[in-house]
């Protein structure tokens, strides 16, 4: 089940929305939290635990909400804490069908921080998204990611 989002109060023009998706029978899944930079117009998104199908739809929805309610159009998603990633060949190449669906729109630009294992899943999903008109580039640090995203 899905517990609802909390806001924090944060330093200058910060805020934080945390998220945790559960399943009963095996723990948590997918956790991530939302930080929201007012001055810099962009999302944070940290996340833990196993990246699955459901998660990264759940977290898709939610990072569309937030940016929709501030008006952003980038995000900065920090994957390094995942501890393992799934997902058929296929699934990952119709999520972005499936995030347009959802109505996350197509001028958004992301940037994803990964792990070196992770390289060759989050590689394909780079790929396939910048195929559908979804800028999205990955990387393995923090400060190039923020650079690409913020130009």
């Amino acid at each position: 089940f899905l517990l609802p989002s909390r806001v924090h109060a944060c330093p200058k023009s910060t805020q934080t929305v945390g998220r945790k998706d559960r399943n009963s029978n095996i723990g948590i899944k997918m956790e991530y939290e939302i930080r929201i930079y007012n001055e810099e117009k962009y999302v944070e998104i940290v996340t833990r635990g196993v990246a699955d199908k459901d998660g990264s739809l759940s977290m898709a929805k939610t990072i569309k909400e937030t940016m929709q309610q501030h008006r952003m159009t980038r995000a900065l998603i920090d994957h390094h804490n995942i501890e393992s990633v799934s997902g058929e060949i296929m699934e990952i190449y119709n999520r972005p069908r499936l995030f347009r669906i959802m109505g996350v729109v197509l001028n958004i630009k992301i940037a994803e921080i990964i792990k070196p294992d992770h390289v060759k899943h989050f590689r394909f999903f780079e790929t396939v998204c910048i195929n559908q008109g979804i800028r999205l580039s990955i990387f393995l640090e923090n400060t190039p990611a923020l650079e690409w995203l913020l130009k």
